[in-house]
């Protein structure tokens, strides 16, 4: 009975955590095949289309740092959500980079002219996955993000688990003993190799 816990639970959490799995296979190939991908691309980083550009006509107080100004400009673009912002060294502008996984936006504000800048990141598979692969943490104070981070700590478990449990298949399989000790060797050895060499 409790091998057939064992075994079934092995094939449903694999089969519920696929996307996941899949995205962190694919986007771990897009990372070690980043050169290829560049010159296929040519370029390292996807390009960046104008949106759209207007006037915010809003008076900041001294008390407002970068981070404040860059709530309120996300607020008034409808766009509230995960985000790096950058201030210019001259204080002149702030650039304020809201990370979405699909389509990230990038707003430049000038004070100077109170110009609003907002351009969209041009989509490339690679780089999508490659966001998808980093999203991680509870650092963020959007639900959402931290719902992310949870799912990101089920596949860790599952990974630990998908050992555990295989670890158990193999040796109640007597037919497999000696032929699943010689792979587990294999890979013990070559891993030390990797680690102790590289």
């Amino acid at each position: 009975m409790f091998s057939k816990i064992i075994r079934r639970t092995h094939m449903y959490v694999a089969l519920f955590l696929m996307p996941w799995m899949l995205m962190y296979a694919l986007s771990t190939m897009a990372m070690n095949h980043r050169d290829f991908l560049r010159d296929y691309y040519g370029s390292n980083q996807p390009t960046w289309e104008k949106e759209k550009e207007e006037i915010y006509n809003r008076t900041f107080v001294s008390q407002d740092g970068p981070e404040t100004i860059a709530k309120q400009i996300l607020n008034y673009l409808n766009m509230d959500g995960p985000h790096n912002m950058r201030p210019s060294k001259e204080g002149q502008s702030l650039t304020i980079v809201r990370n979405d996984p699909v389509t990230p936006r990038r707003i430049t504000y000038t004070l100077s002219d109170s110009k609003l800048l907002v351009e969209r990141q041009t989509f490339r598979t690679p780089a999508f996955l490659e966001r998808m692969h980093r999203r991680s943490g509870y650092q963020s104070e959007y639900a959402k993000e931290d719902a992310w981070a949870v799912t990101v700590d089920l596949v860790i478990v599952a990974m630990i688990f998908w050992v555990a449990s295989g670890l158990w298949m193999w040796w109640e399989l007597k037919v497999t003993r000696g032929l699943g000790a010689m792979c587990a060797l294999a890979g013990a050895a070559l891993f030390a190799l990797f680690l102790f060499t590289i």
